[in-house]
């Protein structure tokens, strides 16, 4: 059921405005008020926001509330747009009324017509509905929807593919980093066991989020009140959604004023984006510089060589899926930091911002879930170890002296240290000139011993 996320005009049918187009007057106004940034309303929105309609109208037939007749064409033109059929009938821009009002007017309107003269757009397919409650509860369906068919699946993957290469390289001793300087070893596989555990707490944070998603303002209309809606109306709309989309996350708000006043759990959701961000951005750099050189850089890794690195520089590789991820990431954090904003726009019984937050958000799930699933196989399931690079880390880390401590104390291995750094010496040769017993220096200075550490 997902959309994708690259929405538009370079991801719209457009048709031509003459007998084919659907949309009535106030479209043709908002189109005409909002020449902003040519880019329209996300189509997962558009697709929901007509499941949802659809659902209402088969409800509101149960209900008496709408003839059979007219319910079953609402459904009909519904389940067209729905599909896919209709993107091009959707021209209003993204930036446009805070409440989303304009492109629920487009969607009545190309549905009614449709469905044939005996639909009203209003009266019909509009019944029991406010753009302040149907249009943010579509934003959140959309986000939903990607969110646990898109992402949470890519990051599965990557966590998947990092725990692989985990266990593969369990037993790759080389130089541990803090602050970018040497420090004790570690394994390579430790490493990697880590940006597994990154990725799931990943998805342990979007699930959270999730559950605040699903709960949709669904049935309050204009203020929460939910004037003009049968009493039963969201509850069976919610259902019916439920069941057709298989996202079990669709629920009744815990307050039907907090629902529609404004829209934490879509900046909850982006919240949680931005930590995977953050820690895909950590991710990425690390693997770069290992990877780097690979003979004057770190040289401990080799990932995949996916195409020509330099125009001029023959045989030069760059570490190019690293890079897209960072570039991601940033966006992905830029996004939120507006959508924070949009958050922040509510007054009183309504957020107005609703558009914005859609926009940025839809996309941040959308270049997340393209990038991971990518990251992992175009990159991460290619590693390979640069066996002369750890070999060289490993040995040539001074800070195993840190092994020592217990037998020598601090003070003494610092002078060790030290004197090994400026004299260029093996640390092994200047510890014994320095009193060490060579028994002792060997049974502790085991590199491997030393990585494992007390695990």
């Amino acid at each position: 059921m997902v959309d994708g996320y690259l929405e538009g005009k370079s991801r719209r049918k457009r048709e031509p405005m003459s007998d084919q187009q659907l949309w009535g007057g106030e479209t043709a106004k908002a189109v005409e008020n909002f020449p902003i940034s040519g880019e329209t309303v996300p189509v997962s929105v558009i697709h929901w926001l007509a499941r949802i309609k659809g659902a209402a109208a088969v409800v509101n037939g149960e209900l008496g509330l709408l003839s059979k007749r007219n319910a079953a064409r609402i459904e009909k033109a519904a389940a067209e747009i729905a599909a896919g059929k209709h993107d091009g009938q959707f021209p209003i821009d993204v930036f446009q009324t805070g409440s989303g009002t304009s492109t629920n007017m487009n969607a009545n309107e190309v549905i009614a017509k449709l469905a044939g003269d005996a639909v009203h757009a209003n009266d019909h397919v509009n019944m029991g509905q406010s753009s302040n409650d149907v249009f943010p509860s579509a934003v959140h369906l959309a986000a939903l929807d990607v969110a646990e068919n898109e992402l949470l699946p890519a990051l599965k993957q990557l966590e998947r593919s990092f725990a692989r290469k985990a266990r593969g390289f369990k037993h790759v001793v080389k130089a541990g980093r803090t602050h970018l300087m040497d420090a004790v070893p570690v394994t390579l596989g430790q490493e990697f066991a880590g940006y597994a555990a990154q990725m799931a707490l990943a998805q342990e944070r979007v699930q959270a989020a999730l559950v605040h998603v699903g709960q949709i303002p669904l049935g309050g209309t204009a203020t929460g009140t939910g004037l003009n809606t049968h009493p039963r109306f969201a509850e069976k709309v919610r259902s019916r959604l439920k069941r057709e989309s298989g996202l079990k996350q669709i629920a009744p708000p815990l307050d039907p004023f907090e629902a529609q006043a404004n829209r934490d759990a879509l900046v909850e959701l982006s919240g949680a984006l931005k930590v995977l961000a953050v820690s895909l951005t950590k991710i990425a750099n690390d693997l770069a510089l290992m990877g780097s050189g690979p003979r004057t850089g770190i040289g401990e890794i080799f990932l995949p060589e996916l195409q020509k690195g330099s125009s001029i520089m023959p045989g030069k590789v760059n570490p190019v899926m690293p890079e897209v991820v960072l570039q991601v990431s940033a966006q992905v954090i830029g996004n939120d930091t507006a959508i924070t904003i949009g958050g922040m726009q509510g007054q009183f019984e309504l957020n107005v911002r609703i558009p914005l937050i859609a926009r940025n958000l839809l996309q941040s799930l959308g270049l997340l879930s393209a990038a991971t699933r990518a990251f992992a196989e175009k990159c991460v399931d290619g590693i390979e170890v640069n066996k002369a690079g750890v070999a060289a880390s490993a040995g040539g880390t001074l800070a195993v002296a840190t092994a020592l401590n217990g037998a020598i104390g601090y003070d003494k291995g610092a002078a060790i240290v030290k004197k090994a750094t400026t004299s260029g010496r093996p640390l092994r040769e200047v510890a014994l000139e320095e009193g060490v017993d060579a028994e002792l220096y060997d049974a502790t200075i085991d590199l491997r011993k030393i990585a494992r550490g007390n695990h």
